[in-house]
């Protein structure tokens, strides 16, 4: 298996001894869409937020392409967060120079011809439109670079069914076959038709790791039944 993200005894400790990952340990190989999955709390956000460097673990490491979280780790991975950061007063033709400027493997072009296929004017500023549409724009924004790990918290959240079959489509089509999607979503059942693998996620260990085509053979069921059947109270 050609590893791209090794986590190894993982564990985050927050204030008031709040303990988000315990002891985590995972591989996230080359080449697939891949849900992360779990229940509130289970920590799935923390093991992202690490991944991208945006925090600092308590004890162990994690190691993207072989390095550890910083700027030439930055460089191969593509993030879209669970909350837009972009202003609302900017144009959509000022987030593709922004992009263009910070990341070298950003494809403008490939941006634009996406907002085309939308009807989306470059010229449009992001408070002019509606939160799917924004959703749909920061999701082109992300989807336009050439990373080789594509991390997607709650893409599909809060949008209607029509922008959710767009997204996914846009995930599907705008990656290259040696890159990955680590996929974080509550809406199970809308995103496992693209999913190759599935990771539980409880109390910040990693329960369960396997294919969705082994999950449908061995449980006789769907990954959104089975995670309810893991994960019932």
């Amino acid at each position: 298996m050609n590893v791209l993200v090794e986590v190894n005894n993982l564990t985050k400790v927050y204030e008031k001894k709040k303990m988000a990952l315990n002891h985590m340990n995972l591989t996230i190989p080359r080449g697939k869409i891949i849900g992360l999955l779990g229940p509130n709390g289970s920590g799935k956000t923390t093991l992202i937020k690490i991944i991208n460097g945006l925090l600092v673990p308590t004890e162990g490491e994690v190691l993207v392409n072989g390095r550890k979280p910083g700027p030439e780790s930055k460089a191969c991975v593509s993030y879209l967060p669970e909350r837009t950061y972009f202003q609302n007063s900017m144009q959509v033709s000022e987030l593709i120079n922004f992009f263009s400027d910070f990341y070298a493997d950003f494809r403008p072009e490939r941006a634009r011809q996406m907002l085309a296929n939308l009807n989306i004017s470059e010229d449009a500023r992001l408070k002019t439109l509606s939160k799917g549409t924004k959703e749909k724009v920061q999701l082109i924004m992300v989807m336009s670079r050439e990373a080789q790990l594509y991390i997607l918290d709650e893409p599909i959240a809060g949008v209607d069914p029509a922008a959710r079959d767009y997204i996914l489509r846009t995930i599907i089509s705008n990656y290259n076959e040696n890159a990955t999607v680590l996929l974080s979503t509550h809406l199970i059942s809308d995103i496992e038709k693209v999913l190759d693998e599935v990771i539980f996620i409880r109390d910040g260990r990693v329960i369960l790791q396997d294919t969705v085509e082994n999950i449908r053979e061995c449980k006789g069921k769907s990954v959104d039944a089975y995670f309810r059947e893991v994960f019932a109270c």
